[in-house]
């Protein structure tokens, strides 16, 4: 079970720290800092800078942290927030299937997250080894409640789109 874990948490966890770095460094064909702002302002997050923020952080160091083994479950929460956050405001409408851009992938992101926040992170992990054990199942609820009450507020404080008819007549 053990080296299950440590393999789940491996693929994991690189996984969405590389997914992390694409938005903070741009590598990989991603946005960057810049184009992550541009989309989530298009996308009406105000203020988008503290959003993009929170994505970068949510992602590498959800990512790192159950890579390692460390801190958990606040790695779980961290990843589980970032997909529970694509899901809503990204994919949800798309349909299941990522090939249409629907919440597939984040899904089972979410999933993984979520499994591994209520195993732990087994005996081959830096919790393990450092002798780290956060009060559970407190810290988890807690942590994810927050979690939750983010992707609340992040979608509740979302400002209306400028109508097209209006932004036309402007520009003219």
């Amino acid at each position: 079970m053990n080296a299950g874990l440590l393999i789940l948490r491996l693929a994991f966890g690189v996984a969405l720290a590389a997914h992390g770095a694409q938005k903070l460094f741009g590598w990989w064909g991603g946005p960057g800092p810049r184009g992550l702002r541009d989309h989530l302002t298009h996308m009406r997050f105000r203020p988008a800078p503290l959003w993009v923020a929170g994505a970068i952080a949510t992602e590498i160091g959800g990512g790192l942290l159950l890579a390692l083994g460390f801190l958990s479950p606040l790695g779980s929460v961290g990843a589980g927030a970032s997909m529970l956050m694509a899901i809503v405001a990204f994919h949800w409408g798309k349909g299941f299937f990522g090939q249409r851009g629907g919440f597939e992938v984040p899904l089972l992101y979410l999933v993984a997250a979520s499994v591994l926040g209520i195993t732990g992170a087994g005996s081959y992990s830096l919790d393990s080894l450092f002798g780290i054990s956060l009060p559970e199942p407190l810290i988890g609820l807690v942590a994810a409640a927050l979690a939750v009450g983010g992707v609340a507020l992040a979608m509740a404080g979302r400002r209306p789109a400028v109508p097209e008819q209006r932004s036309a007549r402007l520009a003219a």
